[in-house]
Order: C-alpha cells, then structure tokens, then sequence
C-alpha cells in the first residue's frame, strides 16, 4: 500500500526524544473491508477481540493488524470508531447500568456522553506500528506516562499556541483519544480506562494521545526546538529542599533587576539583535549617528577577556594554553572552532564570559542614564533571545539578512570555509523564531541606502515610543 511519505526518520526521533517504551501506533479507517487485504504484513485475529488488545498487539507486540465488524467481540468497539450503530438496550442504559452506574437513568447519559463516528462510512480498521510506513494514517496513537506526555502537549503548543482540553467520559474512554480526534481533527488526551488495562495492558502510568497525522510535524518540531532550550524527558529533579535559584532562567526573581535597568526616567533600553553577520553593528552605528547611546556586548566580551582579568583565567584553565595567542591575548578564532563542534564547550564558555558581561552593562546602563535621563540605549546582544535576556528591554530590535548573504559576509569577513559559515549561521536560533519575539525589524539583506531608510523610520518610531509613555 503506497504511503506519503517515509516515516522512519521522525519517528524514530520522536522515540528518542520523548524514551517512549512502545511504538507509535499508526491507525486508518477504509471504507472499503477488501482494502485490508493491500495493508503489508497484515494479521487478521482468528478470534473476536476487543479494540484495545489489537492497540496493544500493534505497540508491544510490533505487529501489523486489521479487522472489521466481524471480528470485534461487542459492538461496543466497533460503534466507536463507527463501523456499527449501538442496539436500543445499549442506548437506553441498560448495559452501562450492570456496572457502570447506579440507575439506567445514569447509563443513558453515559453512553450520551461517549463520542462515536457516524455509521455508514467505514467497514475496517488497520493499524501498525507508525516507523514503518504501513499506509498513510488519519491518526497517530501514543503512549506515554503524564512527564512525557507534558513534554509532547508543550512541544504542539510551542507555535501557534492554544489551550489544550482533554476528556475523560471514564470506562470507554479510547473514545476519548480516537474519535474526538477524528471528529475534531486535534490532539486528544485521554485516560485508558479499566478495560483498555485489563484487556489492551496499558500500564499504570500511561496516558495516552491521538495527533491527527497533519499534526505529527508540529509535535516534532516543537519538541526539537524545546530540546534546545533544555526542556528534556528525563526531567532531572532540582530537589525540594534546596536553592533552585540557580535552576531557573535568570528572569525568573529578577525583577529587581528589570526595574534598575529600566528605571523610572524616560529612558528607552533597546535591544538590538539577530544571528551572525547579519550586520547589527552597521545598524548599531547608523543609530547611534541619530543619537543612540551604545551598548555592544562584542566589545564587552573582548574587554572582560583581557589578560589577567577573571573570566580570562577561566577560559585558560579549562580550555588550555592552546587558546591564546603569543601575547597571551585569546586566539578567538581557535576558540571558535573548539566551541561550535561542541555545544556543551560552547556553554562552559559562556558560563564564563557572561556574568561578567553582565556586570559591564549593567554599569553602562547606570553610567548612560546619569548623564541623560531621556537617553535611547541601544543594547547589542547577538544571543540577546538565547539567554532569555529579553525582558530586561522596552522595545527589542531584530537586524535579519537571508541566510544566503550570511554565508557570504561570513566567507569574505572571517575567511570561514563554507562548510564552517554554515555550521556557524546555524547553531543559533533560526531568523523565524528570533522574529517571534521582535516588535521591530530590519532587513539588511540590501543596499546600506536602503538599511539607512529602515533605520531612520525606526528612530522615529522609537521617539514616537518615548514621547508616549512620558
């Protein structure tokens, strides 16, 4: 049966990055029961059975299999996904009224409350574990216990964000997941309920979610991208009786130090960023020629390296002498190699260099307000977003060039191999993602005259800004 698409690659790194113990299970419905016979590999029971054990033989057991109306052992099954309509002593209570609920009067509204697809469209099922590219599904079925399954609700509502709710209508409730996904085409959490334990063995810490198929893309990518920022299943425990301060991003608890950069003048702290060669300082200088006070933490990163100084020490007594240059100045360039072949020799240096960069800004900012205390501060940070300093500014400005003139400015400035300016422009966030979080934006792909244009209506808007929150 021909697929879409090939669905190894993904899969396989959604069970990576999410340690899932069963696999993604693929689930499609045919109107037409003579389809199943195209399905690969196909197991058809020789016994009834119920909708939930055929789950389970597909994620744990690594089978592929299909059935029909014929094969589910009650029509209970078989009514959810709407392969048959429910008799009149299931509609009227009477079979949720043997266990279930006290009175028939309370089955009713039970088996009311249970989402069904319509009859009259379907007469089968398949499913299969999802990597291997059985047929192209409707939904995806997962498995997961409620850390994971947190992790997979933050990484869908990492774009396009939207509140998550989720049912339980209690026994029956892969009715919950399947067919409210089906009907609603969204994501569905739900609960297994008692016999999708008993029968289909889910364990006692699992949930589990039905993605519709167009969404699986959404969920990885989110995923990925809350990888980079350090949100990761195993969730490492912080402790509860310790000092999580240092756990936290430095935003949280820093409000202290929002307000004294802020102040309460009529200053305006801009940020100014965007990833590499994108030219933030041609944009920092034609502000500055409109009167912008300058902050730029390239200068600063030099000027807390200097020989001697502590961030200095550091850097040497972790990465060795084979970083510095004959007069005991930083050899930057050898350091850049080391750092971007290496994420967590990229952080330790950061580790090093930032706080004390921190310090520098925070004197300048304090220093700049003194002497004007309508001053536009402009702040050049080319990690501004990464290290989640954005709240400390009123306003954040984005300098952006296509990632095809990056190369170029990066190959003819620093003489970078085009494999290394590539390797450079993408170990930062992506231009998208940093605009995400800009309310102003210049594009300096084009002519200095035309970035000089951008630049000067941003002046004016920044003036515009500052006269009306005075």
């Amino acid at each position: 049966m021909n697929t879409t698409r090939d669905w190894e690659k993904p899969v396989r790194r959604l069970e990576r990055l999410m340690r899932l113990k069963s696999f993604p299970v693929a689930f499609k419905l045919f109107e037409d029961k003579a389809s199943l016979s195209a399905v690969p590999f196909i197991r058809r029971m020789r016994h009834k059975s119920t909708l939930c054990q055929l789950i389970n033989l597909v994620r744990n057991f690594d089978w592929t299999v299909g059935a029909d109306l014929d094969d589910f052992m009650s029509v209970m099954c078989a009514s959810i996904i709407g392969l048959t309509d429910l008799p009149d002593y299931m509609k009227d209570g009477t079979f949720r009224s043997i266990v279930w609920t006290k009175s028939r009067a309370d089955g009713k509204k039970f088996e009311n409350a249970i989402p069904r697809l319509p009859t009259d469209k379907y007469e089968a099922v398949a499913m299969a574990p999802l990597v291997y590219n059985p047929f192209q599904p409707d939904i995806v079925l997962i498995y997961a216990n409620p850390a994971q399954m947190m992790l997979l609700i933050n990484s869908l509502q990492f774009e396009k964000y939207e509140v998550m709710q989720f049912y339980c209508v209690g026994e029956t409730s892969c009715s919950d997941a399947i067919a409210r996904c089906y009907l609603n085409r969204k994501p569905a959490l739900s609960i297994p309920c008692y016999g999708e334990r008993r029968y289909g063995h889910a364990q006692d810490d699992e949930l589990v979610m039905a993605i519709p198929v167009e969404m699986m893309d959404k969920a990885l990518n989110g995923m990925e991208a809350l990888y980079k920022r350090g949100i990761r299943y195993p969730i490492s425990y912080a402790g509860a009786e310790t000092d999580v301060t240092h756990a936290f991003p430095a935003i949280y608890g820093g409000e202290e130090t929002i307000n004294r950069l802020r102040g309460s003048d009529n200053r305006l702290l801009l940020g100014v960023t965007g990833s590499i060669a994108t030219g933030k300082s041609t944009v920092a200088a034609m502000l500055e020629e409109l009167g912008a006070r300058t902050i730029d933490f390239d200068v600063l990163s030099r000027v807390v390296v200097e020989p001697g100084k502590p961030a200095w020490k550091d850097i040497v007594a972790f990465f060795g002498e084979q970083v510095l240059h004959e007069d005991q100045t930083l050899d930057r360039e050898k350091l850049r190699e080391i750092v971007f072949k290496d994420m967590e020799k990229k952080k330790k240096l950061e580790s090093f260099q930032h706080p004390r960069i921190g310090e520098e800004f925070m004197e300048l900012v304090k220093q700049f307000a003194q002497e004007d205390p309508e001053a536009i501060i402009q702040v050049v940070v080319p990690l501004l977003i990464e290290v989640n300093m954005h709240p400390l500014f009123h306003n954040l400005l984005m300098v952006y060039a296509n990632e095809e003139e990056q190369k170029k400015r990066l190959m003819r400035r620093d003489g970078a191999s085009e494999e290394m300016a590539m390797r450079m422009i993408r170990s930062q966030l992506s231009a998208e993602e940093k605009k995400g979080f800009c309310d102003l934006i210049i594009d300096n792909s084009g002519s200095l005259e035309e970035t000089r244009s951008q630049v000067e209506k941003i002046w004016q808007k920044l003036k515009k800004i500052q006269r009306e929150r005075k």
